[in-house]
């Protein structure tokens, strides 16, 4: 076991603030501050407001987390980021 477990929830922002933090509303009715996880920033991984999210956190300081998924949403097909080759 490690020594640090880290607690998985699931939320939804609530409000982009500065800096790449989200204010995000747990399931539990709760609000922390979080912010995204590396792999998404790498992969340009945007969230917006309303979005589902999964959040991870330390059991030592609940009011900040990392936000590591972000549930697909159901949107307009062919809508992707790339632009089409000439």
């Amino acid at each position: 076991m490690a020594k640090e477990e880290l607690l998985v929830l699931n939320g939804q922002i609530q409000e982009i603030l500065p800096d790449g933090r989200f204010r995000v509303s747990l399931e539990n009715d709760h609000s922390i501050i979080a912010y995204t996880a590396g792999r998404m920033r790498r992969f340009r991984i945007r969230s917006v407001v309303g979005d589902a999210v999964q959040v991870e956190m330390s059991p030592y300081d609940l009011g900040k987390g990392r936000i590591i998924y972000r549930e697909r949403t159901p949107g307009p097909v062919g809508a992707g980021g790339r632009r089409p080759r000439r």
